[in-house]
């Protein structure tokens, strides 16, 4: 019975630690959009909107920052991916490795962010927003792998979909507590305080909160899925 008690609660912590990291990503998007040249490093589909107007020569949006961005996404997720290959869907060690290591490629580009920036403003933007997005794209594959719905920590499109299709069929009350709702919510909230953060003090302190928070993220992750494993069987 305690096992039991304490699975059903795993899904509920495991749940929040998303919401965390989905805030997390409105963090570093805000930050990446306008700190490391106009790039989303969280939310491709923006990304390649940009992309594309950028390469018809729409309003001189970048072309080569949301490539990189892109490409680098793709490549934190392969890699994270074959890190994560043939676990159980679920929290597990190698997660807490995964999340670990982005945070502390966040930390790294903050420190960076928040010198002189020796390679160069243009540079450096690029070579940062490739770094973030990578860590973004670990990101997205990690949550895939902790397996909670509606929760895909760095696009809520398909969950606004999904939220306003239940409308009809749903009483208002509950369709505004469910968890699609906290996942919109926390990706808005962390991209104005991303923002503000980037006007008030600097990139660098939205990256330093993203670390942070992902640093916290795996850590709780980690000691609550230890703290399950040790739960005696029995009543």
């Amino acid at each position: 019975m305690v096992r039991s008690f304490a699975k059903v609660h795993a899904g509920k912590v495991h749940l929040w630690l998303l919401i965390v990291l989905t805030f997390s990503t409105g963090v570093v998007d805000a930050a990446g959009f306008l700190g490391l040249g106009r790039v989303f490093v969280g939310n491709m589909t923006g990304n390649i909107v940009i992309l594309g107007m950028g390469v018809a020569g729409a309003d001189e949006l970048p072309v080569t920052g949301p490539l990189v961005a892109l490409l680098a996404f793709i490549l934190g997720a392969v890699i994270a991916g074959a890190a994560l290959r043939g676990q159980e869907p679920g929290w597990n060690q190698r997660i807490t490795y995964c999340l670990g290591c982005g945070a502390a490629v966040l930390a790294i580009c903050a420190v960076l962010a928040s010198a002189d920036r020796p390679l160069g403003k243009e540079l450096f933007e690029l070579l940062a927003a490739a770094a973030v997005a990578g860590v973004m794209g670990g990101q997205a594959t990690v949550a895939r792998k902790v397996d909670v719905k509606d929760v895909t920590t760095v696009v809520v499109t398909s969950t606004l979909t999904l939220f306003a299709a239940d409308l009809p069929t749903k009483p208002v009350a509950a369709a505004l507590g469910n968890r699609r709702v906290a996942a919109i919510v926390a990706i808005l909230l962390g991209a104005g305080v991303g923002a503000l953060l980037h006007l008030h003090i600097g990139t660098w302190m939205g990256l330093t909160l993203a670390a942070g928070l992902t640093g916290i993220v795996a850590a709780v992750g980690h000691f609550h899925t230890r703290t399950l494993a040790l739960a005696p069987s029995g009543v």
